[in-house]
């Protein structure tokens, strides 16, 4: 049987990913239908089988693409002090989130989806990168520059605490991204900075 008109693998692929991400954040994965999901890029339902072989892969596949590009925008200097790294991370997180809120939304929302081979596959980048953050904290406590009794549940709180901005920031609004960055900041900083004594 002939493709659909525009369905060559290099366009119609990331096509029906798109449609998958925007479906799926609007009505939730047990929601969305693989005909809702070939409707949307303008297929027969059939034709997608030829991009993904079920709903669960293309779920999985949206998760493991967000967790591949967050690690590897990610960059950290281990040479620069603990403060200036923690900085970064926290703006860093932010902007990254507030580019992709669609995915961000997925990759929270959704894990109870996946099956458990997948859901141990993203935990493994979500851990990934939760050690990222917590090796500066740990860097931080090591120099005396933090007082952070459990490194691992800040490392949890301060992740929770900037992809939650995704809930209510709105451009347009009170306040800038940086105006919001800056003030995150500012309370990462005072939850974690160890107090000196002159």
């Amino acid at each position: 049987m002939a493709r659909t008109a525009g369905s060559h693998s290099g366009t119609t692929g990331p096509r029906v990913r798109d449609a998958a991400m925007t479906l799926f954040a609007r009505h939730g994965f047990a929601a969305v239908s693989m005909r809702q999901i070939a409707s949307e890029v303008g297929v027969q339902v059939g034709a997608l089988y030829n991009y993904t072989p079920d709903k669960q892969t293309l779920l999985y596949d949206l998760m493991r693409g967000h967790m591949d590009a967050l690690l590897e925008a990610f960059t950290d200097d281990p040479i620069r002090r603990p403060e200036e790294r923690l900085r970064s991370f926290v703006q860093f997180h932010i902007q990254f989130h507030h580019e992709r809120p669609d995915a961000v939304f997925i990759a929270y929302m959704e894990l109870r989806n996946l099956t458990p081979e997948n859901f141990s596959r993203i935990e493994i980048l979500r851990k990934t990168y939760e050690d990222r953050l917590e090796a500066i904290l740990q860097a931080g406590v090591a120099s005396g520059d933090f007082d952070v009794p459990d490194t691992k549940i800040a490392t949890l709180a301060v992740i929770a605490m900037l992809t939650g901005v995704n809930t209510w920031f709105r451009a347009g609004g009170r306040l800038s991204l940086k105006d919001v960055e800056g003030q995150y900041w500012q309370m990462v900083r005072k939850a974690v900075l160890a107090q000196r004594r002159d």
